[in-house]
């Protein structure tokens, strides 16, 4: 798997049709692993549908989300580097 680099700052996953089946890409496959791998879970919004990640390499904070509510499961994962402000502000951490 391909740790995170210094300048990737937002991945955002797809779902593609193939073979009448809708699968997951590769970039939203790499933000199944990096979540199972890289980064650790910090806390979760209080829906549940948001969490926020450190990476463990390089200290960054990562929020997980599901911008497509209306689609089954929130659709496609979108992992998103955010600022200390941001987790002040939607987290109060």
């Amino acid at each position: 798997m391909k740790p995170l680099g210094k300048a990737e700052v937002r991945l955002e996953g797809q779902w593609i049709r193939t073979f009448g089946k809708v699968v997951a890409d590769d970039v939203a496959a790499r933000i199944d692993e990096l979540v199972s791998s890289q980064l650790t879970k910090v806390t979760a919004s209080k829906d549940g549908w948001d969490v926020l990640y450190v990476d463990r390499q390089d200290g960054r904070m990562w929020e997980l989300t599901y911008p497509h509510k209306e689609w089954h499961g929130g659709g496609p994962p979108v992992l998103t580097c955010v600022t200390k402000d941001y987790v002040r502000s939607k987290y109060g951490l």
